[in-house]
């Protein structure tokens, strides 16, 4: 039976699931504070790394934001320009750039360490156009970065700047650390802290006589807090086209806005230890336990509708354990083997990323398209 409108039973699982109603609601959602708060979207494509995905959450011809130079080559091919890849440059990589260069793509790499720079600046003659760069900020003591108020971002700015074959584009921060704030009021606090500390880099960049034409934030907590981003030109952010557990336990969505989930096969049971085993384990799911509190993902039945108190507690490669919070015994009903169930993940992009296809459903019971994925890096 073909896989392309059949029902969920005929699927071999595990299945990445994407539930396109939810999708286009989410995508909206950020698009329209965006559009409210007079910003561009710059989605993370690394969420969903689909042109049929992208054609909803990031359509063309906005920019977009990769993880990957795969992800870079794939959505070049697709038609995309304006890609940032948003990981530190290396010299083993230039080659790729290159390439890049090359198919017409208007590629932004970023630096954030001197060592970098002095990389870049060496090898300014391999690119065959001025290839764009960005200092990434540290605004959150998080991750990687430069500091806004350190003079070292000026020196690298000017280094950039002056130097052939390279146009020094401006500055990006990633507030990585908005995945720890729990209330409205934190993420509001977040989000400020993340554009002001973003702006004054800008404002120090251009008060020393240098463009910052680029001034980009974005994390999806910060991205949908009720925080206006003035200053900045632009937002980054890709796990709200499909959410998930994490963004649901921040209360920056509900459980019901979760786009993406894991479909899966009731395998067998351990009635002694009240525990259902399934087929799809940490190759299906992640290792990703997000804040925890959900184990590896809640259980939904087939049809989506969350199952009260269950989780996986476990995973193997290829087994993932379900029980319930309270240690109560399996029903008769709803976990029979051979039955599908449904998980919900914790880390949206780590889960997407096990998959090489998404099977997109419209009615919670058929599969209405299949959409493929960039694999690599």
């Amino acid at each position: 039976m073909s896989e392309l409108l059949s029902d969920f039973s005929a699927l071999v699982t595990p299945v990445c699931l994407i539930d396109e109603n939810k999708l286009r609601a989410n995508s909206e959602r950020m698009q329209e504070k965006c559009r409210r708060d007079g910003v561009t979207l710059r989605p993370h494509v690394k969420t969903l790394k689909s042109r049929e995905a992208a054609e909803i959450y990031a359509p063309r011809p906005g920019p977009v934001t990769v993880s990957t130079l795969e992800e870079a080559r794939y959505f070049a091919q697709a038609g995309y320009k304006d890609i940032l890849y948003a990981v530190g440059i290396t010299p083993n990589k230039f080659s790729a750039v290159n390439e890049l260069l090359e198919r017409g793509v208007d590629l932004i790499v970023v630096v954030d360490n001197e060592a970098a720079v002095d990389a870049l600046v060496k090898a300014r003659r391999t690119f065959i156009v001025p290839l764009r760069v960005m200092i990434e900020l540290d605004v959150d003591d998080h991750r990687a970065g430069a500091g806004p108020e350190s003079m070292q971002l000026i020196s690298m700015a000017e280094q950039l700047h002056n130097t052939a074959h390279i146009r020094f584009s401006g500055v990006m921060a990633h507030a990585g650390a908005s995945y720890g704030c729990k209330t409205p009021e934190t993420q509001y606090a977040m989000a400020e802290q993340e554009c002001n500390r973003t702006v004054l880099a800008a404002n120090r960049l251009k008060a020393a006589g240098l463009p910052a034409d680029i001034i980009s934030v974005g994390s999806t907590p910060t991205a949908l807090s009720d925080y206006k981003p003035g200053g900045v030109t632009e937002i980054r952010a890709g796990v709200y086209a499909t959410f998930d557990l994490v963004m649901a336990g921040l209360g920056v969505c509900s459980v019901s806005d979760i786009a993406m989930s894991v479909l899966t096969t009731v395998i067998g049971h351990q009635m002694k230890k009240n525990q259902v085993l399934v087929d799809a384990g940490w190759m299906g799911l992640s290792r990703d336990k997000g804040s925890d509190s959900h184990g590896y993902g809640l259980v939904a039945d087939a049809g989506g509708n969350i199952l009260d108190g269950w989780y996986v507690s476990q995973t193997n490669q290829e087994h993932g354990i379900i029980e319930h919070k309270d240690g109560l015994p399996v029903p008769d009903q709803g976990f029979g083997f051979g039955r599908q169930l449904r998980i919900l993940p914790n880390h949206a992009c780590a889960t997407a990323g096990q998959y090489r296809r998404y099977h997109v459903t419209r009615d919670n019971r058929t599969v209405s398209a299949i959409w493929h994925s960039a694999d690599g890096w």
